[in-house]
């Protein structure tokens, strides 16, 4: 499992033109599946999502956490994390996980995440076409994969 996570002030996301979540300052999180992935991935990634501390402190270091901030999150389901380019111009996606395989398991991230922040996660709908908006404070971007836990 891989997530990219963008610190925002603001983010949303939008199908056919209107808007199915949003929110204000917290991380705007994509989420690649691979047909691998677990319950183990999605409870140590969503304990890091909430526990990473990318917010500033009263003197401007990064030393505060979504928790410690009050912020949220908007999740986007998003395969092509898993793109291959190795060979030629066309990405192949074999790693990402299928539908059946991926939609439960994304569907477990977001209560995980609802459970570890305690509050709504806003997310995109699994599939569909969407287009994100969002401002990318810092600009602050952390890619983690759950394959690389060391």
């Amino acid at each position: 499992m891989k997530v990219v996570i963008q610190r925002v002030s603001e983010a949303d996301v939008s199908i056919d033109s209107t808007c199915v979540g949003e929110i204000g300052i917290g991380y705007l999180v994509l989420l690649g599946i691979e047909n691998e992935d677990t319950t183990e991935d999605i409870i140590w990634l969503s304990n890091k999502i909430c526990n990473l501390r990318v917010f500033a402190d009263s003197e401007g270091n990064m030393n505060k956490s979504i928790l410690d901030v009050d912020g949220n999150i908007l999740l986007i389901s998003q395969f092509t994390l898993h793109a291959k380019t190795k060979k030629g111009n066309r990405p192949s996606f074999i790693r990402a996980a299928n539908p059946e395989i991926a939609i439960p398991l994304y569907e477990e991230m977001v209560e995980q995440l609802n459970i570890d922040l305690d509050k709504k996660i806003e997310t995109g709908k699994f599939g569909a076409m969407m287009d994100i908006q969002l401002i990318n404070s810092g600009p602050v971007t952390i890619i983690i994969d759950s394959k690389n836990k060391d």
